[in-house]
């Protein structure tokens, strides 16, 4: 006989899409809620198997079950018996409610405080929106769904980042016999003087084929870090080994180039990796936003939209980080950026990497200080919902 379920503070809502990104924002909001003491967390997740993949202690074959004190619920058409809705519910990403769920909120004496989680963007707009209500009527009953935007000013939502985070990377950055150690788990040895070493994990790109065969020609040894994933495919085209089946563990060389193949790894795991190479190729939005705490030069290949609208949100965002750079490395940055997303040739821009890489690295520290500084989303969550439960 299961025990019954404690009545919850906080249920989260996540669809998965595109297999990770919205699922790991998501469930790292779950862990930092009901690790910085904020209460009990229930976390609804459509695609369970997807879910694993980056959090191994999770069973996709279990209806509900607990993970890291947070209670996992398989969300599909019909809803558990007795379901009570938490003080706070969040929709993630626009993912819809189920209407009988809906109807449960608005069932309360009390209802609860719904919150609209979207997407992180940098344009302008999202300033305006950020907080504002929209009143739905559920029978007799009014419920207001508040939007709450992430992003990179005062006024919005700010980002994703836990306490203590910033420390446990420093502290890992400058543990030199760590690092080795941590090299050596993945089949490597300790970084040399002169070996740059870059993580990938991108969607498919023309441009990475690009980089491949530029990387083979450095002057310098590249180790380059590859999670199985959508990319794989252009660094074997690269590597002119295209159609090859590849795995875990192994490790493809090439010139001056060695490929290292990864497995899909924990949130933990994933930061380690940026935090522990030289630059980091990201995509989507939670893996965008760790590399910006990796305090580590990185290229975001941002999801794509129909009629190039994901140009306009990458811009908007380079307007931000770019705006503390000497031009010329701004400007360099702004192409390198458009040439990952466009699928363009990398070759030029690759070769200007001497000229800008330490510049680039330290203005990364400083970038990570100043949004720390600035407020991180859990903390204007909470003083969002004050006066709203």
């Amino acid at each position: 006989m299961t025990s019954p379920l404690p009545p919850f503070d906080w249920d989260i809502f996540c669809t998965v899409v595109d297999n990770f990104g919205d699922i790991g924002v998501t469930w790292r909001l779950a862990r930092q809620l009901e690790q910085e003491g904020h209460g009990q967390v229930r976390l609804w997740v459509d695609d369970l198997a997807s879910f694993a993949r980056i959090c191994p202690g999770l069973d996709p074959a279990q209806d509900g079950q607990w993970v890291d004190d947070i209670y996992v619920q398989h969300w599909h058409e019909t809803l558990p018996a007795d379901v009570v809705p938490a003080r706070v519910v969040i929709e993630a990403f626009a993912c819809e409610l189920p209407a009988p769920f809906i109807a449960c909120m608005a069932e309360q004496t009390t209802p609860p405080c719904w919150i609209n989680l979207e997407y992180l963007c940098a344009e302008a707009w999202v300033e305006d929106c950020h907080g504002l209500a929209s009143p739905r009527r559920v029978g007799s009953k009014r419920l207001d769904k508040y939007f709450f935007f992430p992003g990179f000013t005062a006024k919005t939502g700010g980002l994703l980042c836990e306490q203590g985070l910033i420390a446990e990377r420093d502290r890992w950055q400058q543990d030199e016999a760590g690092l080795a150690a941590y090299w050596a788990s993945l089949g490597l040895p300790p970084k040399e003087e002169s070996e740059l070493r870059i993580s990938l994990f991108a969607y498919e790109s023309e441009a990475i084929r690009s980089l491949v065969i530029d990387w083979q020609a450095s002057p310098t040894p590249i180790t380059l870090l590859l999670p199985l994933g959508r990319a794989v495919p252009d660094v074997l085209r690269g590597l002119g080994l295209e159609g090859e089946t590849v795995q875990p563990g192994d490790l493809l060389r090439a010139g001056s180039l060695a490929v290292k193949l990864l497995p899909m790894t924990s949130q933990t795991g994933y930061d380690r990796l940026l935090w522990s190479c030289d630059l980091n190729l990201v995509r989507g939005e939670d893996s965008f936003v760790r590399a910006q705490w990796s305090a580590r030069p990185f290229l975001w290949h941002i999801y794509p939209q129909e009629e190039q609208a994901h140009m306009v949100k990458l811009d908007s965002f380079l307007d931000h980080y770019l705006a503390g750079l000497p031009q010329e490395t701004a400007s360099w940055l702004r192409a390198f950026n458009h040439a990952l997303n466009q699928g363009e040739n990398t070759r030029e821009l690759w070769g200007q990497w001497p000229r800008h890489c330490a510049g680039w690295r330290q203005y990364g520290r400083d970038w990570s200080q100043k949004l720390h500084r600035d407020g991180d989303l859990v903390t204007r969550l909470m003083k969002f919902l004050e006066s709203r439960i």
